[in-house]
């Protein structure tokens, strides 16, 4: 609850600061003040707590995962002034925007009242529309906002219908009350519908198939900074959401419910990856690569009993590469017109350290050793086995082949051909994100326990 409180005073303090003209002190003590949230949420982990009649609930998974958000919020924020240094009168309005939406990212991981939650979601999905349609002398990003906003505006929708469902089945809004009486033999028939619902608006959140069809145009039309923010903290908010959301309602998932998701991861990572081969720009090989993560990541589904810690682990994996990845796609693809291949050819002769971070990335996404996302895989790939579906951990394995196939076409571009341009100089925030990013993620890899046990 005070990690809530102190994000919105933050939010509220970047616009005083635009207010008082203090638009280069905006950057930095924001920064500051996220790492004092951090430290905010760490003292919460062991103290779990209800606030205003249990509408927030201070668990341990609402404190790993909210400290997860503010890390990504933390990269995200220190890239966002080189990003936008030709916006400097706008900068503390897109800033407070990100500080608001990592807001309703906590207040869905922390929500013990299926009122907050709807709360949380929306504050999450109306920064984004803004953000996706923000370059707005450029059709592409006024397409991808009207895009996002049209279906994600369907998908809130059917979570609110579902929602009302639970309603008129239980009677409350209360997660604890539910998760009671959820274990009662004689519940109505629109309960399950009420969660099916539910389910399917948060699936398009996190892009799965068949709900996906949205997120390519989306990522590559918005900014870059805003497509690095959908693909790494809003995908890990919306399926760690999702993983809570299920969990609470009904912790024994029916059997056709398990198939279902079943279906869905495997197809999520089969589209994803067949797609993503035939892509060009990487902003929209990324999109269709994420499609792929999400069918990995619902895979903690389906052992949903012990698998938050696995999550986590995923979750952080994943987000922490994408970050890295897209600092260097900042840097490269900065006063360009597109983020197309051909940009980034020579890279390693250019710049060999953003090289290796990018190739770091992209391994640790294609599952490779020693980065986190072959561990993150592992532990994923083991539960699966164990719970008694190894038909998903072979799909998964061959996906993770297929999936090398697209990385190392970007890998062979840096390393395999001849610069295009003349090398150009790079921030110094663009560096420090993408290495301390990659760091952390090769930390995780290295030490799997420091978070595989938050949980456990």
């Amino acid at each position: 609850m005070n990690t809530l409180i102190a994000i919105t005073g933050l939010g509220v303090l970047c616009l005083l600061f635009e207010i008082l003209n203090f638009r280069k002190a905006i950057v930095p003590i924001t920064i500051v003040g996220l790492l004092a949230i951090l430290g905010l949420t760490y003292s919460e982990f062991n103290a779990p707590a209800s606030y205003y009649n249990n509408m927030i609930v201070v668990s341990k998974f609402s404190s790993s995962f909210s400290a997860l958000f503010v890390v990504l919020t933390i990269f995200l924020v220190a890239l966002s002034h080189d990003f936008y240094e030709d916006h400097q009168t706008k900068i503390s309005d897109f800033i407070a925007i990100k500080i608001f939406m990592l807001a309703g990212a906590v207040a869905m991981v922390s929500f013990g009242n299926l009122a907050m939650f709807f709360l949380g979601i929306e504050i999450l999905s109306i920064s984004l529309y803004i953000l996706a349609a923000s370059k707005r002398t450029n059709i592409k990003s006024n397409e991808a906002g009207m895009k996002y906003f049209l279906m994600g505006s369907f998908a809130s929708g059917i979570i609110l219908f579902g929602i009302c469902l639970i309603y008129g089945a239980m009677g409350t809004f209360d997660i604890a009350e539910i998760t009671d009486w959820s274990r009662s033999a004689e519940l109505p028939s629109w309960f399950p519908i009420g969660i099916s619902l539910v389910t399917i608006g948060m699936l398009f959140k996190i892009a799965a198939v068949p709900f996906h069809f949205w997120a390519p145009d989306v990522y590559e039309g918005s900014p870059a900074l805003t497509t690095a923010t959908m693909s790494t903290l809003v995908k890990v908010v919306a399926m760690a959401t999702l993983y809570k959301l299920l969990t609470a309602m009904n912790a024994d998932l029916s059997d056709a419910f398990i198939n279902i998701i079943i279906v869905i991861s495997i197809a999520s990572m089969t589209v994803g990856n067949i797609m993503a081969l035939k892509q060009t720009n990487v902003k929209r090989m990324l999109a269709f690569s994420g499609i792929s993560h999400a069918g990995f990541m619902l895979m903690a589904l389906l052992s949903i009993s012990n698998s938050a810690g696995n999550l986590l682990y995923y979750a952080s994996a994943y987000s922490l590469a994408g970050i890295a990845a897209f600092a260097v796609i900042l840097y490269v693809c900065k006063n360009k017109e597109n983020e197309d291949i051909a940009n980034f050819n020579g890279l390693g002769k250019n710049n060999p350290l953003m090289a290796a971070v990018l190739t770091g990335t992209l391994l640790s996404m294609a599952g490779i050793p020693i980065f986190a996302g072959f561990f993150a895989k592992m532990v994923l790939f083991n539960q699966s086995i164990q719970a008694g579906y190894l038909v998903v951990v072979i799909a998964a394995v061959i996906n993770s082949i297929i999936s090398v196939g697209y990385y190392f076409k970007l890998i062979l571009a840096m390393f395999g051909k001849e610069p295009n341009e003349e090398v150009q100089k790079t921030p110094f925030v663009f560096y420090a994100v993408a290495v301390v990013a990659i760091l952390l993620n090769i930390a995780l890899g290295l030490f799997p326990s420091v978070v595989l046990n938050l949980l456990g």
